[in-house]
C-alpha cells in the first residue's frame, strides 16, 4: 500500500525524499506529500493528490524545502478520501490540513497501515481538546503520540511506545518532533520498515529501492520495536523503552530484485502476502466480533431486501463468484447466478430492486465489469462493487464498495487479490444468512472465528512449498492437465487450472468431476495429469471414483485434500494436505498449493512468471 521514506543527514532532503517515492510508485498511490525541517525552524508541509509529479512540480523537484531531515509519503487511500486533507504528512495540531507551508505542530507523520480502533481513540481525544482535519485513521495516531508526550512529559520513544500499547491494527509509523530537530523516530507492527545508514546520513523506508541508491547497510525492525535515527546513527528500542542491538545485513540485490522484497518474482512474493491480504481486508470489516459493513453505507434494512444475487466478474475475479455462490446460497439460502460480465449485457436481464448486482474487479477499471455495472444501474438494481483501487472507475459509479485491503498487485496472474475478495465474499455470505434469520448466535459467532484463523492456516498451507516444487519439476513438461472436483471443490478447481495456463502455457481445463464421464475422459492417456480437489468430506468418495476411473487409462493422479483424507493419498500418486477449515471457507487454503504449483512448473520451463505473453494485468478495453 503506501509507501513511506525518510532522511536525515548532511544533504538536502527533499530531493532524496522525491526520488525515494518515486522508487515505491508501484506500491499504488492516490496522493503524495513531504514534511521537512531546517534546524530548529517549523516543520514544512507540502501535499498533493494524483501523481507524484504534481508534487514534485509544487516544490521545484524538492528545492523549494529547504532542511536536512524529512519524512514523504505515497498513500494508498483507506480511512477518508484521496484529498489533500487526508494525504500524508500529518500533525499533532490542528491545521487546515490544506497541506502547504510551515505547521505550528510538536509531531508530524506518516504512516502505512489500518489502525482498527482508531474511532475510539479518535473519541478519546476529541474528549481531551484535539480537532480534527481529516478522515484518516492516521492523524489519529499521531495526536495520540502527542498526547502521551506532552500528558506524561516523556520522551518520544516512551510516548511512541505508549501508543503501540494503545493501538491495534498494523502500522509502519515515521515521526519528526519539533523539540527534536535533526531526528527521526519510527516504530513498526506488520507493516514493512527498514532502516538504511550511511557515513552521516540515515534513511527509513518501506522498500529497499527507496534507499538503494545511498546505502546497502539496513537493519530490519521487528513488530512492536521503535528506532531513533540521527544523521549516520540508528538506535532501537523494544516495547519497554530498553535499547537493543539489531544485526546490520548488507543489500546483495539489484534495484529490481529489491522492489520484489528478495523473492525472485512478484508472483511468489504475491503468494506469501495472502495472509496479510485476507487479515487486513477481514480486520477492516469484523469488528468487535461482527461482521459490520455500514463504512459502506449496507445495513441490516439494506440486505433484508435482498431476494437474490448476481455476481458479474471476468478471469480469476468470475472464479471468486463461482466459489462465493456455493457458500451464499448454503448459508443464506438465497438464489445466486454468477455471470460472465463480458456476456451480461447481451442477454435480456430479468432483475428486479430486489436483486443485488456484484460486481468484482481487482481494479476497478476492467471494461467489461463496468460496462455490465451501468447496465445493472440503468435498470434500477442496487449495485455492489468488490475492488482493491480507491477511487476507480467502478468504485466512483457502484452504488456501495467494499475495498479489499490487498495492496498494489503487480504479477499478471492474480493471487492475493483473489484471497482478499474471496475474504469479502464470505463475510457477505453470513451478513446476508445472518439478516435472514438462518443463523443463530453460536452459529455466527463460529464462522466468524473461523475466519478469523485462516490467515494462519493460509500460511501454514505455504510451508509445503518445497514438495510442491519438486512436483512441479518433474511434470513441467506436461502436455495436458485436468483438474477435477465437486461443488465447491469445482470451483477452486476453476481457477487452479486457469493459474496454470496462464503462466506455464500448458493446455489446462477443469471439470465437474462428474462430468468426465460424459465426454472429457475420452482425452485421457498415458502420462496425463490429473489433479482432483477433495475438501469437502461428503464427495470425496465420489471423487475419488472419477479419479480411479482416470487411473485406469493411464493418468497420473495429484490429490488436494484435508489433513486426515488418508483415502485419498491410496488412491492419488502424490498428495498434498492442507490445514482443516470449515468447508464453506478451506477453498482460500485449498487454492495455495494450486498457485504454487503453477508457480514452479512456469519456473522450470525458464518463462516470464510475472508477465506472461498476450496478457494484461487490467483489461481496460472490450
Amino acid at each position: 500500500m503506501c509507501g513511506i521514506v525518510g532522511y536525515t543527514g548532511s544533504k538536502p532532503a527533499a530531493p532524496i525524499l522525491l526520488e525515494g517515492l518515486k522508487k515505491l510508485e508501484y506500491r499504488g498511490y492516490d496522493s503524495a506529500g513531504l514534511a521537512v525541517r531546517s534546524g530548529d525552524a517549523l516543520a514544512e508541509v507540502v501535499k498533493a493528490t494524483g501523481k507524484l509529479k504534481n508534487l514534485i512540480e509544487m516544490t521545484d523537484e524538492g528545492r523549494t524545502m529547504p532542511g536536512f531531515c524529512g519524512i514523504g509519503h505515497t498513500r494508498w487511500a483507506t480511512h477518508g478520501e484521496p484529498s489533500r486533507a487526508n494525504a500524508h504528512p500529518h500533525v499533532s495540531g490542528n491545521a487546515t490540513g490544506s497541506g502547504s507551508g510551515p505547521v505550528e505542530s510538536d509531531v508530524v507523520g506518516v504512516h502505512n497501515g489500518i489502525i482498527e480502533n482508531y474511532e475510539e481513540l479518535k473519541q478519546k481525544l476529541l474528549n481531551n481538546g484535539y480537532r480534527f482535519y481529516s478522515g484518516t485513521d492516521t492523524e489519529v495516531v499521531i495526536k495520540l503520540v502527542d498526547y502521551y508526550y506532552k500528558k506524561y512529559k516523556i520522551g518520544p520513544i516512551d510516548a511512541i511506545n505508549r501508543m503501540m500499547v494503545r493501538v491495534r491494527g498494523s502500522y509502519a509509523l515515521a515521526l519528526m518532533f519539533r523539540d527534536y530537530p535533526g531526528e527521526l523516530y519510527c516504530a513498526r507492527k506488520d507493516s514493512p520498515l527498514i532502516i538504511g545508514v550511511a557515513d552521516g546520513e540515515s534513511f527509513l523506508a518501506s522498500d529497499v529501492p527507496a534507499i538503494l541508491k545511498h546505502t546497502r547497510d539496513v537493519y530490519y525492525i521487528d513488530n512492536l520495536q521503535s528506532a531513533r535515527l540521527l544523521p549516520g546513527e540508528a538506535h532501537f528500542f523494544d516495547l519497554n523503552g530498553d535499547e537493543i542491538t539489531l544485526p546490520l545485513s548488507r543489500i546483495t540485490w539489484d534495484a529490481e530484485a529489491a522492489e520484489k522484497g528478495g523473492y525472485e518474482h512478484f508472483m511468489i512474493k504475491e503468494i506469501h502476502e495472502q495472509p496479510k491480504a485476507v487479515r487486513d481486508t477481514l480486520n477492516s470489516i469484523i469488528r468487535d466480533g461482527r461482521i459490520d459493513f455500514t463504512a459502506a453505507g449496507l445495513d441490516r434494512d439494506f440486505f433484508a431486501k435482498i431476494d437474490s444475487v448476481h455476481i458479474v466478474a471476468c478471469g480469476s475475479a468470475w472464479h471468486v463468484g463461482m466459489l462465493a455462490q456455493y457458500v451464499i446460497e448454503d448459508l443464506a439460502e438465497i438464489p445466486v447466478r454468477v455471470e460472465l460480465a463480458s456476456e451480461f449485457r447481451y442477454r435480456k436481464l430479468l432483475l428486479s430492486g430486489h436483486s443485488l448486482v456484484i460486481v468484482v474487479s481487482q481494479s476497478g477499471e476492467t471494461a467489461d465489469s463496468l460496462a455490465a455495472l451501468r447496465a445493472a444501474k440503468a435498470q434500477g438494481v442496487p449495485t455492489l462493487a468488490i475492488v482493491n483501487v480507491v477511487g476507480s472507475t467502478i468504485a466512483r459509479e457502484a452504488d456501495h464498495v467494499l475495498y479489499t485491503l490487498a495492496g498494489p498487485e503487480i504479477a499478471v496472474a492474480t493471487t492475493k487479490a483473489y484471497s482478499a475478495q474471496l475474504a469479502v465474499m464470505y463475510t457477505l455470505a453470513i451478513a446476508l444468512a445472518d439478516v435472514r434469520g438462518k443463523l443463530d448466535e453460536t452459529r455466527r459467532a463460529a464462522y466468524i472465528k473461523d475466519l478469523s484463523a485462516l490467515p494462519d492456516k493460509m500460511t501454514r498451507a505455504l510451508e509445503d512449498k518445497e514438495r510442491i516444487q519438486w512436483f512441479a519439476s518433474k511434470h513441467a513438461n506436461a502436455r495436458d492437465i485436468f483438474f477435477i472436483g465437486r461443488g465447491l471443490d469445482y470451483a477452486i478447481c476453476l481457477e487452479g487450472s486457469l493459474k496454470m495456463k496462464e503462466i506455464s502455457y500448458i493446455h489446462s481445463e477443469a471439470y465437474a468431476a462428474g462430468e468426465l464421464k460424459h465426454g472429457t475422459i475420452s482425452l485421457v492417456e498415458n502420462g496425463t495429469l490429473i489433479i482432483g480437489v477433495l475438501t469437502q468430506q461428503d464427495r470425496i468418495e465420489k471423487t475419488v471414483s472419477n479419479m480411479a476411473e482416470c487411473k485406469a487409462r493411464g493418468a497420473y493422479l495429484m490429490g488436494l485434500t484435508g489433513y486426515g483424507n488418508y483415502n485419498v493419498e491410496e488412491a492419488a500418486n502424490f498428495t498434498v494436505y492442507v490445514p482443516n477449515a470449515d468447508p464453506h471457507f478451506i477453498g482460500s487454503i485449498a487454492i495455495i498449493p494450486l498457485q504454487l504449483l503453477a508457480y514452479y512448473t512456469s519456473v522450470a520451463k525458464g518463462l516470464d512468471v510475472d508477465k506472461p505473453r498476450n496478457l494484461a494485468k487490467s483489461v481496460t478495453v472490450e
